[in-house]
């Protein structure tokens, strides 16, 4: 038996418009530490990782590991369904092929409940290793959201470069270049403002602006996001879902020398 009740229902309502455009069918693992999800886009470039822990929940049991595969389009649409102060229930049965949605108006006076079928999903689990990360920058999720729409307007990839200097975004387009240097700015009167760069060695990487402007779409959930990048790694775009979590995104550098048509 799976029941989580969670208090901020438009939590989860943020977290399903942050993956559904780049994940079409995925399986939801719960466990008794928490509910999470791992899953590669269609095209097998990107992967998000999304991890809610139990203690978020205001109720939470989850008997036995259970594995829902949902398909995260039909899922929004119920979950649009629901007010942004509702409170949502999950409920579904071990074995079952069904899940319940069930959303509560703060004041009780309207319940609602939504059905869905379940799918059979067969996705492997892959192992994230832990790494430690040549470049680590945190700035406001806003400021990485507005950089990203603005270079996508000038050329399709852009390269995301840390020095002593600073972080450097930047692009090449028929119509031109653009390059946006941020520099470590700490003495802000709010900590959710600052641009944090830690760097260990300098680091350039390109990547696919559609998918960075892919991954902005988490934006809403946190006023922060973390970029970690490292030389032989794929960059990771991390969001913190309020207290209780993280999304994260997986995204290999693109080769200069190789186009993209050589990707397997």
């Amino acid at each position: 038996m799976l029941e989580l009740r969670l208090v901020q229902g438009s939590l989860l309502k943020k977290v399903l418009e942050s993956i559904k455009d780049l994940v079409n069918d995925a399986n939801f693992d719960c466990s008794s530490t928490g509910f999470s999800l791992q899953a590669m886009d269609s095209s097998h470039v990107a992967l998000v990782s999304l991890l809610l822990r139990s203690e978020g929940f205001e109720h939470y049991r989850c008997d036995r590991n259970l594995s829902m595969g949902m398909n995260l389009g039909n899922m929004s649409k119920m979950l649009k369904c629901a007010g942004n102060d509702d409170i949502i229930t999950i409920k579904a049965d071990d074995g079952g092929d069904t899940v319940t949605f069930m959303f509560e108006s703060p004041t009780q006076d309207k319940i609602a409940d939504f059905e869905m079928k379940l799918m059979d999903i067969d996705s492997e689990h892959l192992g994230i290793p832990d790494a430690e990360y040549h470049s680590i920058v945190r700035m406001p999720s806003g400021e990485f959201s507005r950089i990203c729409k603005d270079l996508s307007s000038i050329g399709d990839t852009v390269v995301i470069s840390v020095t002593k200097e600073g972080v450097k975004f930047s692009t090449a387009g028929d119509i031109g270049t653009a390059n946006i240097v941020l520099r470590q700015n700490t003495t802000v009167d709010k900590p959710e403002d600052a641009i944090v760069i830690e760097m260990n060695e300098p680091v350039s990487l390109s990547f696919a602006l559609r998918y960075m402007n892919s991954f902005t779409k988490a934006t809403p959930l946190s006023e922060t996001v973390t970029i970690s990048l490292s030389s032989e790694l794929p960059v990771v775009v991390e969001y913190k879902v309020a207290e209780m979590g993280y999304i994260r995104y997986y995204l290999a550098p693109k080769i200069e020398e190789e186009e993209d048509d050589t990707k397997p």
